[in-house]
């Protein structure tokens, strides 16, 4: 089941946003599946979420929702076009 499997056939942008703390998909697979993207030349970007579980997106800290929600936006905006969200000061 692991995402490395498949990586030749992954030839679209690719981010990759995994929470640290998520006990059903361990982090290290998120990071191998970088590293190969990486060598393949494929355009990919990771983001690792410290203290969040699998579930971040729902019940994670306010601040990480938010950071993850803008580089979402911002992924989208470079790679399908569109004006980039304008960024929430951090505090």
């Amino acid at each position: 089941m692991s995402p490395l499997h498949h990586v030749r056939g992954i030839d679209v942008p690719m981010p990759i946003l995994h929470s640290e703390d998520d006990l059903r998909c361990p982090v290290e697979q998120a990071d191998a599946l970088f590293a190969a993207l990486r060598l393949l030349g494929r355009p990919v970007e990771h983001w690792r979420f410290p203290e969040e579980s699998h579930g971040m997106s729902r019940d994670g800290s306010p601040r990480h929702r938010v950071q993850r929600a803008q580089i979402v936006l911002g992924f989208v905006g470079r790679h399908l076009g569109g004006r980039r969200p304008e960024q929430v000061p951090a505090g």
